[in-house]
């Protein structure tokens, strides 16, 4: 690479500045993540109050405790499906932000 024309820095100088600025996008994706894993904290939290409450709830309203058991085993069946759904999104989105990522840094180096 070549000093550009008319910006008057030095190449080591844009390309510092360019890594400075992946590192800043990096240390807010990092940070937005901490803050999606205190929320997703908080509301497993929040689930497992009203499974606990549900359980209750079910028993008091099915012919026998068997059924009661056989719904909860149910639903925490389907949810923990939804949590590996969900889980698989997070990985999925966190693969595609890599790859803008990437794609950002190549676009960066024409």
């Amino acid at each position: 690479m070549s000093k550009p024309e008319g910006s008057g820095k030095s190449v080591e100088l844009e390309a510092f500045e360019r890594l400075e600025s992946a590192i800043a996008r990096l240390v807010r994706s990092v940070e937005e993540s901490d803050r999606r894993a205190v929320s997703a904290e908080s509301q497993v939290q929040e689930v497992k109050t009203q499974n606990t409450k549900m359980a209750g709830l079910v028993e008091r309203f099915t012919e026998s405790p068997t059924d009661a058991k056989d719904l909860m085993d149910r639903l925490k069946r389907l949810e923990a499906e939804n949590d590996d759904l969900r889980s698989r999104l997070d990985r999925g989105r966190e693969g595609i932000e890599r790859m803008i990522t990437r794609i950002r840094f190549l676009e960066n180096q024409r």
